[in-house]
């Protein structure tokens, strides 16, 4: 039993060939070149509305606060004319449920165009490297520059970029923190030195990411850190949209003259003028076929359209379109997966909206008295309460209480409770009843709460009402 297993070790020699394998390799930056085309005017129209909609969004005021506003001290949400509070999360959670679903469902339809066309990733990196070719001009000459030696001219090209992608960084982070703190207020004391010391680290934290994200990771973000990219597979199929260069029209590849007969000499469409490559953001040759790294951006499609149309050649080597369609099948937007899809996308909207459009804008909570009752001066019998009136309204209201479930039921104190918006009162309440009014020791009550300016919404509290031991 003592007997040692003899162990061998057969880990292969380390080997410098081309069998040997790295386990990590250094970034090779991407020299993206500039290009024109319908979907880049697309998604300069889109990010444009976008970056309206996240800058601009931010100094909108609503009742008399900001219009978006996470006020995480109070742990209220403005949303425009909605609160939201903390009792509220499951219709938060409803919006985010919606937003993935309505992402499953455009990715089923037409892949990552999420990714490539409203991703803040990808819209943050395309205005950085719109920065990178104003400062420092288009493809050639970036790569010139960088194999330059330092001189004047190539510090004061590099400090013009990086001051404008940390411009925008900083504007970036002060708009996410106003956000969570109102912006106006934010940007007057964070200028003159007022602001709290957490302002100023959160915004120097986004404006660091945003800097380090869109200037530097870019698509290494898309490529290791999204998970999208991971999962995006188990949603495509077949008839699914994605960006495809077609083999059977491209190959063979090879260059040529314009008006040469290059069929006669068994070329096919594609030129091999690698322009799909030179302006895609990842880096990535869309001609080897559907690869992770791939957003969708169409990119490659503007590019080799507008070669397509020096050529004289039709449109549409690379293109949006489903992997039937390229093996000469029929291709079926209508399928059972789609469309499931958007019936559960559909009815999670419409619970969505119902759920908004019905929540209570009161809350109210009633909690009994440690003592379990007592004999007042009337001689009846008298348990105290404690009300809570949350008014989630944007607007100030007037509460009538009343309480129900006892014969001889008495409220004693302040029926009319005036509550602020958004704001909570707490006040206590005492009940009495006639000790021979009294069915049992322990009973069921019910306390009302009606709204004075619209007396068909009121909401209930159930509790208990305890009296002597009935003999």
């Amino acid at each position: 039993m003592s007997k040692q297993i003899p162990v061998h070790d057969v880990t292969p020699p380390a080997s410098k060939g081309k069998d040997s394998v790295d386990l990590y390799a250094a970034r090779e930056k991407i020299y993206t070149r500039a290009f024109t085309g319908l979907f880049r005017r697309l998604r300069m129209v889109g990010g444009a509305f976008l970056f309206l909609l996240y800058f601009g969004t931010v100094w909108l005021n609503w009742g008399g606060h900001q219009a978006v506003w996470w006020n995480l001290p109070e742990r209220k949400f403005y949303i425009f004319g909605a609160t939201i509070w903390p009792q509220d999360f499951i219709l938060l959670s409803g919006i985010l449920i919606v937003a993935a679903f309505g992402l499953f469902f455009v990715t089923v339809y037409a892949g990552r165009v999420w990714c490539g066309y409203t991703c803040p990733q990808s819209v943050w990196t395309w205005i950085f490297m719109w920065c990178e070719k104003v400062t420092e001009g288009d493809r050639n000459q970036r790569m010139k520059l960088d194999r330059a030696p330092m001189s004047g001219n190539k510090f004061l090209r590099k400090l013009a970029k990086h001051s404008l992608w940390l411009l925008i960084g900083f504007v970036t982070g002060m708009t996410f923190v106003g956000y969570f703190s109102p912006i106006r207020e934010l940007a007057s004391e964070f200028f003159t030195g007022q602001a709290d010391g957490w302002a100023y680290f959160w915004v120097g934290f986004f404006t660091l990411a945003t800097y380090g994200n869109a200037g530097w990771l870019r698509e290494q973000v898309c490529v290791y850190m999204c998970p999208y990219a991971r999962f995006q597979s188990v949603m495509f199929d077949k008839d699914t949209l994605i960006v495809s260069y077609d083999p059977r029209r491209g190959e063979t590849r090879g260059p040529r003259k314009k008006d040469v007969d290059y069929k006669a000499k068994g070329l096919g469409d594609c030129i091999d003028c690698t322009m799909c490559v030179q302006v895609c953001p990842t880096g990535i040759d869309i001609r080897d076929g559907l690869q992770i790294e791939c957003i969708g951006c169409a990119a490659c499609i503007d590019a080799c359209d507008s070669i397509m149309d020096k050529m004289n050649y039709p449109r549409g080597l690379i293109s949006y379109t489903t992997e039937h369609n390229l093996s000469g099948q029929k291709t079926h937007m209508l399928r059972p997966r789609l469309i499931g899809y958007a019936v559960v996308l559909l009815v999670m909207i419409g619970a969505l909206a119902t759920a908004f459009a019905t929540r209570s804008l009161v809350g109210f909570d009633v909690s009994k008295d440690r003592v379990l009752y007592r004999e007042n001066a009337q001689g009846r019998i008298e348990n105290v309460y404690s009300l809570k009136v949350m008014n989630k309204d944007q607007r100030d209201h007037v509460y009538v209480l009343d309480a129900a479930g006892l014969p001889d039921l008495r409220l004693e104190g302040q029926r009319e409770i005036s509550v602020a918006a958004g704001d909570i009162v707490s006040l206590p309440v005492q009940l009495s009843v006639a000790p021979e009014k009294l069915p049992s020791t322990t009973n069921e009550i019910t306390f009302i709460l009606k709204s004075a300016d619209d007396g068909d919404s009121q909401v209930e509290a159930k509790s208990r009402f305890i009296g002597p031991q009935i003999r």
